[in-house]
């Protein structure tokens, strides 16, 4: 039962006119989408048409609400993830039965076994351990504590799929703000480490095969489509400098867009040495914790080499992990409730509004359309156009399925602009690996946000700058880096 103070204080809340405007406007965006007239069909250079039906349409103004309520946070992100389930279950876009069941989708349930590995980090004491050393390592200024954490964040993707490489990180990093502020409230730090964080994961990400499943899926439409093959270490060629020149450009942008407010931590490295050196020596946890979660990432790489596993699902290989740590006295109950279900709902709705535009085939229409504006245009713009389109779907939709949409679309349109079907495949893989716009972009943005050290507005507004970089490096990659290393970029 409320006080009557407390009450009081809930009766004279000012009215949020800024939230309300942007729900109404998320509904208004819903229905004029809906009910418009039918949309022109799109037209392919084979003369291929893709009608946008009435169930297309429907996806796009699910996108259109559920794009509004999350960018400008009139709602719990969670909640506009069950909006968009509703939507679609009550205006017959897709049965109830199809669009519920992906907030179940593997992928999600990978997050949630990612998540778990995180807390099972912290509650062993293995996060401290590695917070302690590597502050001891890095020193006392704040620059060096970024680039430290960016690298280490970038180097494990190279082993690990980046959402578990976030959920591992993330723990790691609230260890190292609650050396930089005693209270807990939002820094210009917090936001530099967390939002670095993820950004990197992603460029990480794109250095091989074991960062993330679109690599694999985008080799295989690549194979369809021409019969070339791409080896596991041809992508990594192509790609580790792409990559990594991204990780200290990012660096660099932290440093300028979220500028610590103090250049150092006086007396850190001492404190973080005398910290862990009073950790003693390792418990029995935090051995069973470590090994475990390798013995998970470590299998889950062998996927890609032993036949014996290439059918087992790389998400029950990870929620293995869960049922150890719980087996094992590691975690218990309490650590169950306090997974943060607002992300897990987040990416249950970015998976159902992804297989919606997929499955209704509205994002196949915005492709053609888009592609086809290029149809004419250089060979570099084409590119570029197919790369900002890969872009900007992969922040609304899972990059997979951004790879699998606009892919074969790509390579169909390539050869009437005598441009090589290799710069279209690397292009779009190097910016379906780095959404920075939303928080659904990827897993890593919606970890770091968990963090509440940033809003989505602010991801938005800072991943603006860094879209545009990215953009930039696309085409210094098409332009100059991948031809010296040999890639053809036009048919010879």
């Amino acid at each position: 039962m409320s006080s009557p103070i407390s009450a009081s204080l809930e009766e004279t809340a000012p009215f949020e006119w800024k939230k309300t405007f942007f729900l109404l406007l998320g509904v208004a965006l819903f229905f004029i989408i809906y009910f418009c007239p039918p949309w022109p069909d799109a037209i392919d250079p084979q003369g291929n048409h893709f009608t946008l039906t009435k169930e297309g349409k429907g996806a796009l103004a699910v996108f259109a609400l559920a794009a509004t309520w999350w960018v400008f946070e009139v709602l719990p992100i969670g909640v506009t993830g069950i909006a968009i389930g509703v939507a679609q279950a009550m205006f017959l876009i897709r049965k109830p039965e199809v669009a519920f069941k992906d907030y179940m989708d593997p992928s999600v349930l990978f997050i949630l076994g990612s998540i778990v590995i995180g807390q099972s980090f912290t509650k062993s004491g293995l996060t401290k351990r590695m917070a302690y050393k590597m502050l001891s390592i890095v020193g006392e200024k704040t620059s060096m504590i970024y680039l430290g954490c960016f690298v280490l964040t970038a180097a494990l993707t190279h082993l690990m799929a980046h959402t578990a490489v976030a959920a591992t990180m993330f723990p790691l990093l609230l260890a190292i703000t609650a050396f930089y502020s005693d209270d807990g409230t939002p820094t210009r730090f917090g936001k530099g480490l967390f939002i670095g964080m993820a950004y990197v994961a992603g460029a990480g990400s794109i250095i091989t095969l074991l960062g993330a499943a679109r690599g694999a899926v985008a080799i295989g439409f690549f194979k369809e489509m021409t019969g070339k093959e791409i080896s596991f270490f041809e992508l990594t060629y192509y790609m580790a400098p792409i990559g990594w020149l991204m990780v200290f450009i990012i660096w660099g942008l932290m440093l300028i867009l979220c500028r610590p407010e103090k250049k150092s931590i006086p007396g850190l490295k001492e404190k973080a040495k005398q910290m862990y050196k009073d950790l003693g020596g390792w418990g029995q946890k935090e051995i069973l914790t470590l090994a475990v979660s390798l013995a998970v990432i470590v299998i889950i790489a062998l996927k890609n080499w032993v036949p014996a596993l290439k059918t087992v699902d790389k998400t029950s290989i990870l929620l293995t992990s869960t049922l150890l740590f719980f087996i094992f006295k590691i975690l218990k109950l309490e650590d169950l409730e306090a997974i943060p279900w607002n992300i897990i709902l987040l990416f249950g709705g970015a998976m159902s509004v992804g297989f919606c535009l997929w499955q209704t085939r509205a994002a196949e229409w915005l492709a053609v359309n888009w592609l086809q504006l290029f149809a004419h245009a250089p060979a570099v713009v084409f590119i570029l156009g197919m790369a900002f389109f890969v872009m900007i779907m992969t922040n609304f939709i899972m990059n997979v399925a951004a790879i699998a949409i606009s892919l074969p679309v790509a390579l169909v349109i390539a050869p009437y602009l005598g441009v090589a079907g290799e710069v279209i495949f690397y292009s779009a893989l190097m910016t379906a690996g780095m959404p920075f716009l939303l928080l659904i972009g990827a897993a890593p943005n919606a970890i770091a946000y968990n963090a509440n050290q940033f809003t989505a507005g602010e991801f938005l507004r800072y991943g603006i700058v860094a879209s545009i970089i990215l953009m930039l490096m696309v085409w210094l990659a098409v332009a100059v880096i991948w031809p010296v290393m040999g890639m053809p970029i036009l048919l010879g």
